[in-house]
């Protein structure tokens, strides 16, 4: 039983600890413990002397492993750290059909945004139509279970916990360029050389990062005819952040790219230079993509400044 106090004093020293740092110290704080407590795993696999080092099924589980640790901690963080009452709903998870209708709507968004970019690309002359892979319908469903899952993951960590824990700190505009560098710098750990090559591509990503949160705080088409009809309604509707839409979206873009990547439904003809057309192929790694993004970006921009200066 002493042990066990002292272990509860500890966790109450901590904590308090927790509640006076800054935004990134408690970012980092976090992360931190989840990745000593995740070591031991992740050893298995990433050391030299491993048992299951070079296993891709046995990394997919580790990796799986941490994130699902990630959201073990989340609700105990957030009620101790924050005294949130619900850590999830703080975090923009709301289980609601509203959630899935802005889901989908995005995830349509995303697909019919990454299509018409290699549209107009075809058009141009830049990309040329070719023959679908044979098992271009099971890669349409396989890309639409992964581009789900990696949207899910990827918003609940960034627009989800990241941003409310850098709202808890600073101005929303501080907070949007902030959770959009540390999106786009997370996701850019390589070598300086492959850095300074693929650098669109990091100012797509954060574009893309600014644009997922700004669809975060837009509300929906429901919320908006609801928010006028009453104060209630309109209180309401400014506190609802949902993940629907950034999750959909984030979604719809990866599995446009995935159909037409893998399932082999388009090929670039080399006519002009990759940083108008993607590095590597990514077409939100050149200037095209990024004029898509621009244009998303801005209008879910302008549905959050609606909702903040109208509700």
């Amino acid at each position: 039983m002493t042990g066990l106090r002292a272990i509860a004093q500890l966790e109450d020293k901590l904590t308090n600890w927790a509640k006076k740092r800054t935004a990134w110290f408690r970012i980092g704080l976090f992360l931190l413990v989840l990745g000593l407590v995740w070591l031991p795993f992740g050893a298995l696999v990433y050391l030299p002397s491993g048992w299951f080092k070079g296993s891709n099924v046995a990394e997919i589980a580790v990796l799986a492993l941490l994130y699902i640790g990630f959201l073990l901690g989340l609700p105990y963080w957030g009620r101790r750290v924050h005294s949130w009452p619900r850590p999830f709903q703080q975090c923009g998870l709301i289980f609601q059909a509203q959630t899935a209708r802005d889901l989908l709507l995005a995830l349509v968004i995303g697909v019919l945004g990454v299509f018409a970019l290699f549209g107009l690309g075809t058009l141009l002359g830049w990309a040329v139509p070719s023959s679908p892979s044979p098992r271009l319908v099971r890669f349409i469903f396989e890309g639409l279970v992964m581009a789900l899952a990696v949207g899910f993951a990827e918003e609940m960590l960034f627009r989800g916990w990241v941003l409310a824990e850098l709202e808890q700190d600073y101005r929303p505009t501080q907070a949007l360029l902030a959770s959009s560098l540390f999106f786009a710098a997370t996701h850019f750990i390589k070598p300086w050389s492959e850095i300074v090559r693929t650098f669109p591509q990091f100012l797509g990503l954060v574009l893309l990062g600014m644009a997922l949160v700004w669809a975060r705080r837009s509300p929906s088409p429901q919320e908006v005819k609801a928010g006028a009809e009453t104060k209630e309604a309109n209180a309401k509707v400014q506190k609802t952040t949902r993940l629907g839409y950034p999750i959909g979206l984030h979604a719809g873009l990866i599995w446009g790219y995935y159909i037409i990547n893998v399932g082999g439904l388009s090929e670039y003809t080399g006519r002009v230079p990759d940083w108008l057309t993607g590095i590597d192929g990514n077409p939100l790694a050149g200037l095209m993509g990024l004029i898509l993004l621009g244009l998303i970006a801005r209008q879910f921009a302008k549905t959050a400044q609606k909702k903040a200066e109208s509700f």
